[in-house]
């Protein structure tokens, strides 16, 4: 028989997922407030999803509120028994993923309008490169690091690394067998640190920034 911390997790466990399931299927028949203790439950993991995934504030909380109010939107398509957030999940990522593709666009749009126009220029008061705060370098390093991966490379290091999800966990929320998910987070990882091996090569920066020769070699 089993006894002592297992069992009592194993059923607070089981006596969430069955919490849940009751909320889903009042929602289902139209409580508003049977959606709130839903979201007081995810907010927080959706606004740092969403953050991993955009990398601006402001927009991943508009997008993680905007994905909880489509989700009561169509409660009604989700069955109770497979579990609110893998489904969750797949809305947010949408929402965030599209905002990204949207923004790509608005940017080329920009740059090209800014070009024709002659008015690109750089900030003059920028923060001095001899005054670096390294902490704040290294995480700032870091998401433009994330920034750079595709979008399925990015939400499994998110998954992984920010939420803290095990391997069945993101499977289930992304669909797809565990196998997959253990690869692409494995690929992941590597172009990560591929990506953060470049920053922080300092004839690698020279080169990306196209800094001045000097007897015909960069220095």
């Amino acid at each position: 028989m089993e006894t002592g911390p297992g069992k009592e997790t194993k059923e607070m466990t089981q006596s969430c997922c069955i919490e849940e399931v009751e909320l889903i299927e009042r929602c289902r028949r139209g409580s508003r407030g049977a959606f709130e203790p839903i979201v007081e439950k995810y907010m927080k993991d959706a606004y740092y999803i969403a953050l991993g995934l955009v990398g601006n504030r402001e927009d991943a909380l508009d997008l993680s509120q905007e994905a909880f109010a489509k989700a009561y939107i169509n409660i009604s398509s989700l069955n109770s028994k497979w579990g609110f957030f893998p489904w969750f999940y797949q809305i947010l990522r949408n929402l965030c993923f599209s905002h990204l593709r949207k923004r790509k666009v608005r940017r080329a749009h920009s740059i090209e309008q800014l070009t024709e126009d002659g008015a690109v220029a750089f900030e003059s008061d920028c923060e001095s490169p001899e005054d670096p705060i390294e902490e704040k370098e290294m995480k700032q390093g870091l998401w433009e690091a994330i920034g750079q991966l595709d979008e399925k490379h990015k939400e499994v290091i998110i998954l992984r690394h920010f939420k803290n999800m095990s391997y069945d966990e993101m499977a289930k929320a992304l669909f797809t067998n565990k196998g997959t998910v253990t690869s692409r987070l494995y690929y992941a990882r590597q172009k990560l640190k591929d990506i953060l091996e470049r920053q922080r090569d300092p004839q690698t920066r020279k080169e990306a920034f196209g800094e001045p020769r000097k007897g015909g070699r960069q220095e």
